[in-house]
């Protein structure tokens, strides 16, 4: 199981995770405080100090296994406090509720936007590969082998900068899908919840303390992982083309 084992990429990938969650439980923070609810801003969590957002299992335990084992565990952090009775009144509760549960997926998707214009520019910079080879240089862009990288000669800096940004790209693509899941914790249900009619909340509210659960049973069955799959593999097609279309092959 460990044999495997990748120190390196372990490393570039940890990093580009706590990043990625701190500027994800930030972006809730701030939505809230936008919202005029302070509650998470004076508790010092609207912050990208990830030692504001670590939980023990979601930031530590999890992850590291996961990298350690390519079991597809996905880490979290601890939730951002919100008090529905502090936000602004220029919208209803829900959608109070619904737009500071929207935050922390919308940043994640801005953050792969911004890092795969990152990524491109920087495949720019070291004389891209031929066409025929295009796929295979973004596969080991994205794998979760930072060695794969080091074939192609391009110095330590090059390199690094390479698969931290490639880990960026992934981390957050896969961070943005997980969380809109409509279940239990995940932001997902919250933003669904703004959306529902009213008449549907009670039913909702019911099954919602499940769906924790749930949640770890479809993980551990890899059933999570089958459905988000074809999605997960559509963006990165979109990816390689937009590197096409980038690089002129």
């Amino acid at each position: 199981m460990f044999d495997s084992i990748s120190i390196p990429t372990i490393l570039v990938s940890y990093v580009a995770l706590l990043f990625s969650l701190s500027v994800h439980e930030a972006s809730h923070a701030s939505a809230a405080y936008w919202l005029e609810d302070d509650t998470a801003a004076r508790l010092g969590r609207m912050t990208l100090n990830p030692l504001a957002h670590m939980d023990p299992l979601g930031t530590f335990v999890f992850p590291l296994l996961g990298m350690a084992t390519g079991f597809p565990f996905i880490g979290w952090a601890k939730p951002v406090p919100v008090d529905p009775r502090h936000l602004t009144r220029r919208f209803t509760q829900r959608g109070g509720l619904a737009i500071v549960s929207a935050a922390g997926p919308a940043s994640n998707l801005a953050l792969a936007v911004l890092f795969t214009a990152v990524l491109m520019i920087l495949v720019k910079m070291v004389a891209v590969p031929k066409p025929h080879e295009l796929n295979l240089f973004l596969y080991s862009l994205l794998s979760w082998k930072v060695e794969s990288l080091q074939a192609l000669e391009l110095g330590p800096g090059m390199t690094l900068a390479l698969a931290l940004t490639g880990r960026l790209v992934i981390i957050n693509i896969g961070l943005a899908l997980f969380n809109l899941l409509p279940m239990g914790p995940l932001d997902g249900a919250g933003i669904l919840r703004g959306m529902l009619p009213w008449r549907w909340l009670p039913k909702f509210d019911r099954i919602q303390p499940w769906m924790g659960g749930a949640l770890i049973v479809l993980a551990l069955t890899g059933v999570l992982g089958i459905v988000l799959s074809p999605v997960f593999k559509f963006i990165i097609e979109g990816i390689k083309f937009i590197a096409q279309f980038f690089l002129g092959v």
